[in-house]
């Protein structure tokens, strides 16, 4: 089974949604991103859609039109706690129902291309976003190691090999668990002493922590059949490898079609790891609020909201990986394009697990000045108590 980026397009807006589906397939194209990993869900075949994997739901309708099945449909999917985009041509309140009067809209000015780039922004399918980590035994697949390096570079990944990634005079084991972090998949070359490395398997057991996505492509003489449910595992074959075979360990290097075919599994596979880690994080910090009797609700570029008396709202922004100076920015970038907003704050949320303390210490000391603060996991329960 394929885990997909799921679009849900709801409302009677067909014209619109027939443009998205277009410039999302030449955008798709463009991103060198197989097509088949996007699955557009409608009302009519709501059915297939799974609580499983990452979506992004868009309503574009009139209210007075709606039906519902719609409106249950919308129910839904608030309360799997996926973004909702509403599109709007007039009048925001005339044309949304009240479910959705908490959210913010978009209004159409015949800019599909800006629609799709929030889309894509979602399912952080962006470049800048696309964190690839290579787990494996030097001594064993070194080669193939850095060919899926190559490969995955060109196709729009950005990839991180110890060989190639670690500056030297690193302390290199924190720095790989700290680079590890920042990754949304990793891949594991299960050669047959993989396992008989300490560091391999503390890769394996932070990244089963972490829930970050695994592929395990199998070398054909191994069978880890004890940890498969950690993650997809793909068996290689001796015809798989170009000559000499597998076995000579120095020279040995995939096919391109099986290499084609880890692309798709990769692909897929981190379709589900993002749905599991923004969904963790947002559903433990929404946790903690509810914990707090505090309302917070979840906005369509996957920031989050909490309204206060005095009018004004603070904005909390899920952070998958590391929080850095980018993140900062391009939040403040976001921020500004709320409309008709007040902001109290800005803060970043976070997991800090396995990042370094210079870098956690690091953070602290930017919260004393910068207007845009960051909030780890540790500290959710404390933040509303407070």
């Amino acid at each position: 089974m394929l885990y997909k980026y799921q679009l849900v397009l709801l409302g009677e807006n067909k014209e619109l949604f027939k443009e998205i589906k277009l410039s999302l397939q030449k955008s798709f194209d463009e991103l060198k991103i197989i097509i088949d990993l996007l699955k557009i869900i409608t009302i009519d075949n709501i059915d297939e859609y799974s609580g499983g994997q990452p979506a992004f739901v868009i309503y574009s309708g009139n209210k007075n039109n709606l039906d519902k099945k719609t409106l249950k449909v919308i129910e839904h999917q608030k309360l799997d706690g996926n973004v909702i985009l509403p599109i709007y041509y007039n009048d925001f309140y005339e044309e949304m129902p009240e479910l959705l009067y908490n959210q913010n809209g978009l209004k159409f000015y015949n800019n599909v291309s800006k629609i799709c780039n929030i889309i894509l922004e979602g399912f952080e399918l962006l470049r800048k976003n696309r964190k690839i980590f290579i787990s494996y035994k030097r001594s064993e697949s070194s080669n193939i190691a850095i060919q899926l390096y190559e490969f995955l570079e060109q196709n729009n990944f950005d990839v991180f090999i110890d060989t190639h990634s670690i500056d030297k005079g690193e302390e290199f084991q924190e720095e790989l668990w700290h680079r590890m972090t920042d990754c949304d998949l990793i891949i594991m070359l299960n050669t047959k002493g993989f396992l008989n490395s300490d560091w391999c398997k503390q890769e394996l057991d932070k990244a089963h922590v972490k829930r970050i996505g695994i592929v395990h492509l199998l070398w054909p003489d191994c069978d880890f059949a004890d940890f498969a449910h950690l993650g997809f595992s793909l068996k290689l074959k001796d015809s798989d490898f170009e000559k000499p075979i597998f076995s000579d360990l120095t020279k040995g290097k995939l096919k391109q079609n099986k290499l084609k075919d880890i692309i798709e599994l990769v692909e897929s596979s981190r379709a589900r790891n993002l749905a599991s880690r923004q969904d963790a994080l947002i559903t433990d910090f929404t946790q903690a609020a509810h914990n707090n009797q505090i309302e917070v609700n979840l906005q369509y570029s996957r920031y989050i909201t909490q309204l206060l008396d005095n009018g004004k709202i603070k904005v909390y922004i899920p952070t998958i990986g590391i929080p850095q100076s980018i993140n900062c920015h391009n939040s403040q970038k976001l921020i500004n394009k709320i409309e008709n907003k007040e902001i109290e704050s800005i803060t970043l949320i976070y997991d800090e697990m396995s990042i370094r303390n210079y870098w956690l210490e690091h953070l602290e000391w930017l919260n004393k000045y910068l207007e845009i603060k960051t909030l780890r996991k540790l500290d959710f329960n404390k933040h509303f108590s407070n």
